[in-house]
């Protein structure tokens, strides 16, 4: 008995030092791994780093989100992914991959997004749109105001987001079926390189109202450091003399404007500031939420 309870126990010993043997070389992997990736990009991580999250910056400034379960066979078994965007993308992974490709992989894939987001930061820019404020990147409909009791909820399609979208009238009867008739009838005249706006009026036959709150709204578009609209006309600014806020805090609660000249320059006085290649990684002047900003598009 004796004999065989060490024989057990020693069993019991050996499986335990291969398991911290494996999760050892796994800690080891995915640390190597996030380095690679850069650890300013790194947002939150599991006690266990079998949960990730990163932050990428796309081509329009906007941050974006992106979630990593891996599991304990990692980089065997291919990582789940998910994020605030319509539609996710087809992981290549192969055992040879790496947390860098997946990361690569979805900045490609929000490039693929960006006339999506072009698109129904036109409609809500445009339009009497319904707390637009609330809407999430990966929604892909909005609920426009068109007047007589009557609006309009558009469906947008992601993948090829100018096309003629789906739509549902919600309204009075009769009116609600002049509108939908003359938008059959009209559906064949919308044209993709024409604005949102354009096309929509031009379908409805009528001209159609903008918010209440855009003149308040246009007020609020100055800088929140500058505090101008606009920056001055100046040679030095090359392609950024004279234009307007480029940059919105990605906090809902936030939303401030800034010109990307004018928060780089004040990021670059915090100390808390970070930057990797041409990007600054720091905080928001008045939420302190995150914010990210290309040094490249500004002046040289």
């Amino acid at each position: 008995m004796c004999y065989q309870t060490a024989q057990a126990q020693e069993c019991s010993e050996q499986s335990r030092c291969r398991e911290l043997a494996k999760a050892s070389t796994f800690y080891r992997a995915v640390y190597s791994e996030i380095e690679e990736v850069g650890w300013e990009h790194l947002v939150r991580f599991a006690g266990d780093l079998t949960s990730l999250s990163f932050r990428v910056l796309d081509s329009k400034g906007r941050v974006h989100v992106m979630e990593i379960q891996l599991d304990k066979t990692h980089p065997t078994c291919p990582p789940s992914i998910s994020a605030d965007v319509p539609y996710l993308f087809n992981l290549i992974w192969s055992a040879n991959s790496r947390l860098k490709d997946v990361v690569q992989q979805f900045t490609k894939h929000l490039e693929k997004l960006q006339t999506f987001w072009s698109t129904m930061d036109d409609i809500d820019r445009s339009l009497w749109v319904v707390d637009p404020k609330q809407a999430s990147p990966a929604v892909s409909y909005r609920q426009v105001i068109i007047g007589n009791d009557c609006c309009i909820v558009f469906s947008i399609n992601a993948t090829d987001p100018r096309s003629l979208p789906e739509c549902r009238f919600i309204g009075p009867g009769q009116i609600v079926n002049l509108l939908r008739n003359r938008w059959w009838r009209n559906s064949k005249r919308w044209i993709k390189d024409k604005q949102f706006l354009e096309n929509l009026e031009c379908l409805l036959e009528t001209q159609l109202p903008r918010s209440p709150d855009v003149e308040k709204n246009d007020q609020q578009v100055e800088c929140g450091i500058c505090y101008a609209k606009s920056l001055p006309v100046d040679d030095e600014l090359r392609d950024k003399s004279g234009t307007g806020t480029d940059y919105t805090c990605d906090n809902t609660s936030c939303k401030r404007a800034f010109h990307s000249i004018c928060l780089m320059d004040w990021l670059r006085f915090i100390t808390t500031t970070r930057q990797s290649f041409d990007v600054l990684f720091g905080s928001c002047p008045y939420c302190s939420e995150p914010v990210a900003v290309k040094i490249n598009t500004v002046k040289k």
